[in-house]
């Protein structure tokens, strides 16, 4: 059955257009992955769907009824105090009529012989309306979606929403999407505040699912898990593939092939009638040069295949080799106040190591990291940069980005005696040309603010790269591209990320959290997901 269906959709703001003929349908029990460069409309598709905003061509089909779940990005959780009431936001009104059935099961108790036939009926209608809105089943939901998504169920109730930080409130916010009654799942990077552990019970979670999803992620593992189909927005339309993301690449590769195949067998063909027609035009075959002409008129032309503009061009080159110890630790202890983060942790971070620091949300990676880069003070024991080793740092947050410079001065700062047309092209490898380069940092997308703090890395020519979650605000194109950088890269890497597909590709070590215990696993994250992956089927 279809729930919905996108025919030749297009949005406009005055005379900008941002896409155009966006066509797909999605079947009862799909899930789709919308995928796309940042700044495609990827999100704007989302607000078309639920009616909040309108085409200004092509229409949108609803099946009647279709009831959607939308994340809300505000996260205000009005009305609600605890996670639990957050995370059950939606079965507010079963929630209030279960507190009037309990009202009714204690005046029935009161009344005893005296009850009266019309208390009985509204008493048992209420009640089998109880159970038509799903009234025994919601408790079990509200707690099951909480406890993956990495919050204890019975905790959860006295909780305060006012003590959660701004990741905890992104996941509470993604518990009350699941949990809300609903047709149709629309989640706009739900991975983005989510451990490894927490994303995998998420893909299982919405695996098994009776709801159909669309999702926007640049998860690529996620998308490999979880999707049926794939919407591809580029070049400002849109194709739709069958099959998850690794199923949907090749697809591309070959139907654009395809394409090219066919524009270049009609640009030989015509280029072959209009030499017969400039030979014949005025000659004994002018009858026929003409009517070759006219067809030629009115032959539709192939387009060339869509591309969007290129995606960063990004390469880390380090100015000298560095010793082969990079990096010191020892007996090393990392506390933030009332806690232990990391206790007594010795390892020696080696040359050419792509270590990838993994553990759940909290457990102190970027703490760690700030310790190591002597940001943070140690509570106790050693880690010791190497003296021939020089550090460049991506932080999570991006807040070592000067928001009130623009980003011309930005780059000149780093390099004075760079001329205009240096500084240019380095910002334009970036994706930032034209009068681009004259705006504020703090005017940046997220997106944009990574790949500028990218840009300032590459200008460091560091022999270790230090990245915190580097891939949290870029698309699938420029993730690929930082993969590709790194595998070329001819230094360190301490890594922080929770993008299963980029750790596979880059990761040759491993040190995860046990609790407070830091382990070194000395070989590469694949190795690792399948030693956590027996650990587990162990218990």
């Amino acid at each position: 059955m279809t729930l919905l269906s996108v025919s030749n959709v297009g949005i406009s703001f005055g005379s900008t257009e941002l896409f155009k003929n966006i066509t797909f349908t999605v079947g009862e029990g799909e899930r789709w992955g919308i995928i796309g460069r940042n700044g495609a409309g990827k999100t704007s598709i989302f607000k078309v769907i639920t009616g909040e905003m309108q085409p200004n061509a092509g229409s949108v089909a609803r099946k009647p009824g279709l009831r959607h779940a939308l994340l809300d990005q505000h996260r205000a959780f009005e009305g609600a105090t605890t996670v639990w009431e957050a995370g059950a936001a939606a079965w507010r009104e079963v929630v209030a009529l279960e507190q009037r059935l309990a009202q009714q099961a204690i005046e029935l108790g009161e009344m005893g012989e005296h009850v009266t036939e019309e208390f009985l009926e509204r008493f048992g209608h209420d009640q089998e309306r109880f159970a038509d809105m799903g009234g025994y089943i919601y408790h079990a939901r509200v707690d099951a979606v909480l406890q993956g998504l990495g919050f204890d169920a019975e905790e959860s109730k006295t909780r305060l929403i006012s003590s959660l930080s701004g990741g905890e409130r992104g996941r509470v916010g993604l518990a009350a999407q699941l949990i809300a009654p609903a047709d149709l799942l629309l989640l706009d990077e739900p991975t983005n505040h989510l451990d490894l552990d927490t994303t995998t019970w998420l893909q299982d979670w919405l695996r098994e699912a009776d709801e159909t999803v669309i999702v926007v992620s640049h998860d690529r593992a996620f998308l490999d898990a979880v999707c049926t189909h794939i919407l591809h927005v580029e070049a400002k339309s849109s194709e739709w593939y069958k099959g998850n993301y690794s199923q949907f690449v090749p697809q591309r590769a070959e139907r654009r092939l395809t394409r090219e195949r066919e524009l270049e067998k009609q640009r030989a063909y015509v280029k072959k009638e209009e030499e017969y027609i400039m030979r014949n035009i005025a000659g004994v075959n002018s009858f026929q040069a003409k009517g070759k002409r006219k067809r030629l008129e009115r032959l539709p032309r192939l387009a060339p295949p869509p591309g969007d503009p290129a995606a960063m061009s990004l390469s880390f080159e380090p100015s000298e080799r560095g010793g082969d110890q990079v990096i010191a630790i020892d007996a090393l202890r990392v506390e933030v106040p009332g806690r232990v983060l990391v206790d007594d942790f010795t390892a020696v971070l080696r040359r050419n190591d792509f270590v990838a620091l993994v553990g759940p949300n909290g457990a102190g990676k970027s703490s760690f990291i700030s310790t190591i880069m002597g940001d943070l003070e140690p509570a106790s024991g050693t880690a010791r940069v190497g003296g021939s080793i020089t550090a460049a740092y991506f932080r999570q947050d991006l807040g070592d980005l000067p928001l009130r410079k623009s980003l011309y001065d930005t780059i000149q700062d780093k390099r004075p005696l760079w001329n205009r047309g240096q500084i240019q092209n380095c910002l334009g490898a970036f994706g930032f040309s034209g009068d681009s380069v004259l705006r504020e940092v703090a005017s940046l997308s997220g997106g944009e603010r990574a790949r500028m703090a990218l840009a300032l890395m590459t200008l460091a020519h560091a022999n270790l790269l230090v990245l915190d979650e580097p891939t949290n605000h870029l698309d699938v194109e420029n993730i690929e591209v930082l993969e590709d950088a790194l595998e070329d890269y001819d230094g360190t890497v301490l890594l922080v990320s929770h993008d299963r597909a980029f750790l596979r590709e880059v990761a040759t070590r491993v040190w995860w959290f046990d609790g407070t215990r830091l382990v070194d696993f000395d070989a590469p994250f694949t190795e690792w997901e399948e030693e956590q992956a027996r650990r587990a089927a162990r218990k």
